[in-house]
């Protein structure tokens, strides 16, 4: 398995812009990748997507043309860039690996290889 480590969480206003980060222990390179974000009573849910060589990505509705999901083979780290954030935004935020084989859809919860410990965004209206 893979550890990961997010960073780049905060307290920011509506419309800043955030860029997280996550950091693989091990060798990434592999497995699909995704972030996903989870509130207080609420479900994980995915946000966006990313296959093993960058050549697909998927968001959710909610993030699309807002949020940015990329990988750096060479550096073997995830990024979300976070643009134009509402307090609908505020959550945990997580990054995970997938299957390699990873379809035209986001990665579900249920077919995450390893979690990382999240990283806290609060967005303030």
């Amino acid at each position: 398995q893979v550890q990961l480590m997010e960073s780049g969480g905060g307290t920011v206003k509506a419309g800043d812009s955030l860029k997280l980060s996550c950091t693989p222990y091990g060798d990434a390179s592999r497995y699909s990748m995704g972030w996903f974000r989870q509130s207080p009573g609420k479900e994980r849910e995915a946000v966006a997507s990313i296959s093993t060589r960058s050549e697909y990505t998927y968001y959710s509705e909610s993030v699309k043309e807002r949020f940015t999901i990329s990988r750096d083979v060479m550096r073997n780290a995830l990024y979300l860039q976070m643009n134009r954030l509402t307090p609908e935004d505020t959550a945990m935020y997580y990054c995970a690996t997938g299957p390699a084989s990873l379809s035209s859809r986001l990665l579900n919860p249920s077919e995450v290889y390893s979690w990382g410990q999240g990283t806290q965004v609060t967005v303030s209206s």
